[in-house]
C-alpha cells in the first residue's frame, strides 16, 4: 500500500493542481475518469511498440543510441498515443467547449499513462525510485502535456489554422519529452548541467500556457 501512494500521490497532486485551475466550466467528472483510464490503457501498445522500436538500438553507438532511445523509442512513441488518445476522447465531445479544455484533458490522459507507468517502476525497483520519480518523470509528463493540450485546443477552435496546430500539438511534446529522457540516458555531465535550467524552462513555459488559455476562457 505504501508503494502505491508514493506512485499515485503525485499523480494526485498535479491532478487537482490542473483541475483548480478550470475556474469558469468544470469538466465532468466521467468524462476526466474517462481521459485518466485512457491514458492507462495506452501504456501497453506503448510498451509493445517501444519494444519493437528498441531492436533498432543495436545499430547506433554513444549519442545517436542515447538520441534514438530518447526522441523515437519514449518520446515519440508516448506523445502520438497520448495525443491519440486525447483525440478519440473529446474532440467531437459537447464537453470540449473551450479552449482550456484542450489542457486539462491532455493532462488527464498524460496523468493516467504516468500512473501505471509509475506504478511498474515503484513495485520494481522500490521507494527511492518513487521518490525520484516524482520529482522527475511524473512532472514531466505533466510538462509535456501542457503544451499538447495547448496546441489541441487551439485546433479545436481555430479551423482554418487546424492542420499547422494539430502538428504542433505533436511536435512540442516529442521535443521537450526527447530532450528531458536525452539529457537524463546520457549519463554525461556537461548535459547533467543544463538539466536544472531546462526543467526550470519547462515550468515556466507551461505556466505561461496555462494561464494563455485560462485568461482566455474568461
Amino acid at each position: 500500500m505504501d508503494l502505491l501512494i508514493i506512485a499515485l500521490a503525485p499523480v494526485a497532486a498535479l491532478l487537482f493542481f490542473i483541475y483548480i485551475r478550470d475556474k469558469y466550466e468544470k469538466e465532468p467528472p466521467q468524462m476526466l475518469f474517462r481521459a485518466l483510464g485512457l491514458g492507462a490503457l495506452v501504456v501497453f501498445p506503448v510498451m509493445t511498440v517501444e519494444r519493437t522500436l528498441s531492436v533498432y538500438l543495436v545499430f547506433f553507438d554513444g549519442l545517436l543510441n542515447t538520441f534514438w532511445h530518447a526522441f523515437v523509442v519514449a518520446a515519440f512513441t508516448e506523445e502520438s498515443f497520448k495525443l491519440l488518445a486525447l483525440y478519440l476522447l473529446v474532440w467531437r465531445s459537447v464537453h470540449f467547449s473551450q479552449k482550456f479544455d484542450g489542457i486539462v484533458y491532455a493532462v488527464f490522459v498524460s496523468m493516467g499513462f504516468a500512473a501505471i507507468e509509475n506504478i511498474m517502476y515503484v513495485f520494481d525497483y522500490g521507494y527511492q525510485t518513487g521518490l525520484v520519480r516524482a520529482f522527475t518523470a511524473v512532472p514531466g509528463h505533466f510538462l509535456f502535456a501542457i503544451p499538447m493540450g495547448f496546441y489541441f485546443g487551439l485546433a479545436k477552435f481555430y479551423p482554418a489554422d487546424r492542420q499547422r496546430l494539430m502538428k504542433a500539438a505533436l511536435i512540442y511534446p516529442i521535443l521537450l519529452h526527447g530532450v528531458y529522457d536525452f539529457i537524463l540516458m546520457s549519463q554525461h555531465f556537461l548535459y547533467f548541467l543544463v538539466f536544472i535550467p531546462f526543467v526550470v524552462f519547462m515550468w515556466r513555459y507551461g505556466m505561461d500556457k496555462i494561464r494563455k488559455l485560462a485568461e482566455d476562457n474568461q
